[in-house]
């Protein structure tokens, strides 16, 4: 199946690419990847999930913020590869938790966004990846994902 049934299957569409907080692109394609600048857990509306996990959130939260996050950088990739079908392959995953100084379970808020790129993109989702805890992110997001995928 490809990445755009299997959204469909799971009753996902693809989000409208974010409007970047600076001077960056949401996403860059070189040659046979496309990487991504990191994206924030921004629903359809406009929400933001805010707060530090362990304080403020706990797992299954951040859990649902990094696959956002993770849904967002693949609408980001996708626009500039030509369509979510042209991408191969999810290679490197970077998954910035805001956590607070005693929490330790930034690999478990990553699986959130692992398992949607498995989801959507079968065998060819499964990536190396960096779960990484940080003491503060913009707009005090709760996690920020960046990809880099193979087209």
């Amino acid at each position: 199946m490809t990445a755009s049934q299997n959204l469909a299957d799971l009753g996902i569409e693809l989000p409208t690419v974010a409007t970047p907080l600076g001077s960056y692109l949401p996403a860059l394609r070189d040659w046979q990847h496309v990487l991504t600048s990191g994206q924030l857990p921004i629903d359809a509306v406009g929400n933001l999930v805010a707060g530090r996990l362990g304080a403020d959130l706990d797992v299954p939260a951040g859990q649902q913020a990094a696959r956002q996050a993770a849904l967002n950088a693949v609408a980001a990739a996708a626009s500039v590869a030509g369509g979510i079908d042209v991408i191969s392959r999810v290679v490197k995953v970077t998954v910035f938790v805001n956590s607070d100084p005693v929490f330790t379970d930034q690999a478990a808020v990553a699986n959130g966004a692992s398992d949607l790129l498995a989801q959507i993109f079968g065998d060819q989702g499964r990536h190396v990846r960096s779960a990484v805890g940080v003491a503060v992110l913009p707009r005090n997001a709760a996690v920020e994902v960046e990809l880099t995928v193979s087209v």
